[in-house]
C-alpha cells in the first residue's frame, strides 16, 4: 500500500488545480490563478473542420497539458511526462512513480469516471486529476471538482486513461520531480502575460483569439438559415456546453484570469494591472450574459429580438473587449 500525504484543494479548473496542488505537495505555494496566468491558459479557438459530438469544436483553453508544461518550465521546475501505447504498462509505471513518493497528474476521459455525477459525464477527454496512492487494485484520487478525496478501481482508471475520441489521453501522466528552493516568479508572470496576449491578438490565423470570436459570430448569423432551427440550436448548445460545462471555459476562465492580473499587480507592483483585472471581470460578465441568452434561445424561450444576430453581436462585443485588453497587456515590461 502507498498513500502519500496529499492536500486536496478544490479548484475552478482541473489542470490549474492539479498543477497548483502538485507544486504545493513539493512545498511551493502557488495559487490556481497564478498557475493559469503563468501557463498562459486563456485561449479561444473555433475549429469548424474538427467535430466534437457532431458539431464544430470551440475551445476556451489551450490544449491539454500546456498549462502544466508552461508553468513548470517558466519556473525552472523539473518534471516528467509519459505516454504509453500499452495500457497495462502505463499502470505499472504509475505504481512505480507512486512508490517513489511522487503524486501523479493524469489526463483522463470523463464519461466513465464512476465518481462523477451523471450530469457531468460526457465524451470529454481533457480532464485532469491526481493519483496519490494505491492499495490492492484501488487508487486514491484527488479530483479538484470533487469536494472530498475519492477512489477508483484499477480497471476503471485504466479505462478512463485510454478513453477514445478527440484529444484521447493515451495514458498521459505527468509529475514534478524537483522544485528549486528559490524561485523568482516575476519573470514568469511577465512571460505568461505576453504569451497570452500573443495568443489572443497576435496570431494571424482567423480562427484563433479575438479573430476567432469574430469568425464564430459570423458563422452564427447564418446557422439557422443554413442548418435549420434544430441543427442551429444544437450547434449553439455545443458552444454553450464548451463555455459553461466543460472545465471552467468562457466566462469562468476570464474570471480566473482577472484574479491572476490582480495578484500579478501586487507581485510586480504595477497598479495598472489591477485596472486590467477589472476590465477582464466586466468582459467575463458579458460572456456570462451570452450564455444566459444563448441557453434561452436553445430552449426556445428567447424573445424574438434575442436572435442569432443578437447573440453574434454579443460575441463581437466580447471580441472588441478582449482585443483592447490584450493589446494593452502585450506592452507589459
Amino acid at each position: 500500500m502507498v498513500k502519500l500525504e496529499f492536500e486536496h484543494r478544490q479548484a475552478g479548473h482541473c489542470e490549474n488545480g492539479v498543477t497548483s496542488n502538485l507544486l504545493n505537495y513539493h512545498k511551493f505555494k502557488i495559487s490556481e490563478p497564478m498557475v493559469f496566468g503563468i501557463g498562459a491558459g486563456l485561449f479561444f479557438s473555433y475549429l469548424p473542420f474538427l467535430k466534437m459530438q457532431h458539431a464544430p469544436t470551440t475551445s476556451f483553453r489551450v490544449w491539454p497539458g500546456m498549462v502544466f508544461d508552461r508553468t513548470t518550465k517558466m519556473l525552472g521546475i523539473k518534471t516528467r511526462v509519459h505516454r504509453f501505447r500499452e495500457p497495462r504498462e502505463s499502470m505499472t509505471k504509475l505504481n512505480e512513480v507512486l512508490e517513489q513518493g511522487y503524486p501523479v497528474g493524469l489526463q483522463v476521459g470523463t464519461y466513465h469516471l464512476p465518481f462523477f455525477p451523471p450530469e457531468y459525464r460526457m465524451h470529454y477527454n481533457m480532464h485532469n486529476l491526481v493519483i496519490y496512492g494505491h492499495d490492492n487494485g484501488t487508487y486514491f484520487v484527488s479530483d479538484t471538482l470533487m469536494e472530498r478525496l475519492v477512489e477508483i478501481s484499477y480497471d476503471d482508471l485504466m479505462r478512463v486513461r485510454y478513453a477514445k475520441g478527440v484529444f484521447a489521453p493515451q495514458g498521459r501522466m505527468y509529475y514534478p520531480i524537483h522544485v528549486p528552493d528559490n524561485i523568482d516568479i516575476k519573470p514568469a508572470i511577465i512571460k505568461g502575460i505576453r504569451k497570452t496576449a500573443y495568443n489572443m491578438v497576435g496570431i494571424p490565423f482567423p480562427l484563433i483569439g479575438a479573430k476567432g470570436i469574430r469568425y464564430l459570430a459570423g458563422r452564427m448569423r447564418v446557422w439557422e438559415k443554413n442548418l435549420g432551427p434544430d441543427r442551429a440550436a444544437y450547434y449553439l448548445g455545443q458552444v454553450l456546453r464548451m463555455e459553461e460545462e466543460v472545465g471552467t471555459a468562457g466566462a469562468g476562465f476570464r474570471y480566473i484570469y482577472g484574479a491572476f492580473l490582480e495578484e500579478a499587480s501586487r507581485v510586480l507592483q504595477q497598479d495598472w494591472l489591477r485596472e486590467m483585472s477589472v476590465e477582464m471581470g466586466e468582459n467575463a460578465n458579458q460572456w456570462r450574459a451570452f450564455s444566459y441568452y444563448g441557453s434561452r434561445n436553445c430552449k426556445k424561450r428567447g424573445k424574438p429580438e434575442q436572435s442569432y444576430d443578437f447573440l453574434a453581436d454579443m460575441l463581437l462585443d466580447c471580441a472588441d473587449r478582449e482585443e483592447k485588453i490584450f493589446k494593452k497587456l502585450a506592452k507589459i515590461k
